[in-house]
């Protein structure tokens, strides 16, 4: 099943963010097999403010389960983290569901 995980920055968090990237991405990689899509979420100036993930994942638990063991949630920079389900109605250019 689909799920959105969209992940807002702590303001004043860019720093922390930085020093945490190489090991979020060591994480990412170990869920490749379950990440669609993902990156940061960025400001009006082109800088990182959040995350956004899509996971195929079991449920929310499995969602929610993951999203709790990326190092950027462990280190304490969201302010926000939601989780929902999600259904996709287009990929790549064509309507899907």
């Amino acid at each position: 099943m689909l799920f959105a995980i969209n992940c807002q920055d702590k303001p004043g968090a860019l720093e922390l963010r930085l020093a945490t990237r190489p090991t979020h991405l060591e994480y990412l990689d170990g869920q490749a097999e379950v990440i669609v899509q993902g990156g940061p979420v960025l400001d009006a100036e082109g800088k990182p403010c959040g995350s956004l993930l899509l996971v195929d994942v079991a449920d929310q638990a499995a969602a929610e389960a993951l999203a709790a063991g990326d190092p950027y949630a462990k280190a304490g920079l969201f302010e926000t983290v939601t989780i929902r389900p999600f259904r996709s109605v287009f990929k790549d250019g064509a309507r899907v569901g």
